[in-house]
């Protein structure tokens, strides 16, 4: 591939914010494809590639394992955290223990989360080992991929359930806060490259890990590492 193309990269919705800060500066020429990890997990098993990926580091390992990602390339950004989101100026509701995070939502006229998203996996299987499953999902809306706080945005839902991170890619809604620390899943997004592919490639994940960039993570809602 001509090194004068952008570099193609596979990545998960949750570092949009951080790429759109940082993309402009980094002096690489990047062409990304935003999607849910498991969207893109789909379409590397149909046979698509690009030059690097940011993904769960789960998903990572899986592609690395199976020698999909170049060995020895991958890269550890930041650990994740999932979080709920209400319209702007609406009541805050009280999330700050386990009960009133279960009440909170039993409370709830309408919650959306997303379904193939990292969070909304998640999310479906925490609501089952609540026993609240039946109760939040008649009520819920489930978008198949993308930013639950848009449907807070349209007057959809009451509460809106993702990545912290991508809760605050969307302007306009209040977050509350992150579930309590108890029922947190361990996310972390990680990057790597495909073999054989161009060698900036990996110059431009190490890049997006410089220390420098520590801050920009946690301005947009993540916990660099």
């Amino acid at each position: 591939m001509s090194s004068t193309a952008p570099i193609q990269l596979l990545s998960t919705l949750g570092v949009v914010g951080v790429l759109e800060e940082v993309l402009p500066r980094l002096g690489f020429e990047v062409a990304p494809i935003f999607e849910p990890t498991k969207k893109l997990m789909e379409r590397i098993a149909a046979g698509e590639r690009g030059d690097a990926v940011i993904l769960t580091s789960d998903a990572v390992e899986e592609l690395l394992e199976s020698g999909v990602l170049a060995a020895g390339s991958r890269i550890d950004f930041a650990r994740s955290h999932v979080g709920m989101a209400v319209a702007k100026g609406a009541p805050r509701p009280d999330i700050s223990t386990v009960e009133t995070f279960r009440q909170t939502l039993l409370a709830a006229r309408t919650v959306g989360y997303s379904r193939a998203g990292a969070s909304g996996i998640f999310f479906a299987g925490l609501l089952e080992r609540m026993g609240i499953a039946s109760e939040i999902n008649a009520k819920a809306t489930i978008i198949p991929a993308g930013f639950t706080g848009q449907l807070l945005l349209d007057g959809k839902v009451e509460l809106a359930v993702q990545q912290v991170s991508e809760l605050m890619a969307v302007p306009g809604i209040d977050l509350i806060g992150r579930l309590p620390q108890e029922i947190q899943p361990d996310t972390v997004f990680s990057g790597a490259v495909f073999p054989g592919r161009r060698p900036d490639a990996a110059r431009f994940l190490a890049a997006l890990a410089a220390p420098a960039l520590a801050a920009v993570y946690a301005e947009k809602g993540l916990e660099p590492l």
